[in-house]
């Protein structure tokens, strides 16, 4: 369960960064370029950390698929 707040809370840090990247974005203070890529390179890290962090969640088993079907029933 613990792993699932971890994985919020990584998606919420995500969206953050972009909206502080969207705000920058709108800004018009010259230096606000540079915070902008700060911001973008944030969340391509944070994005990239959380990819792995899933991947070796499920090589861990940690996490597993559901193996569910949509729209099939038995």
């Amino acid at each position: 369960m613990e792993f699932k707040y971890l994985v919020i809370a990584m998606l919420v840090l995500i969206l953050v960064s972009l909206g502080k990247a969207l705000y920058y974005l709108t800004s018009r203070k010259p230096d606000d370029g540079v915070k902008m890529v700060k911001a973008l390179a944030w969340r391509i890290g944070l994005s990239v950390a959380l990819f792995v962090l899933l991947i070796v969640a499920y090589y861990s088993g940690w996490i597993a698929p559901h193996h569910a079907v949509p729209g099939y029933s038995q």
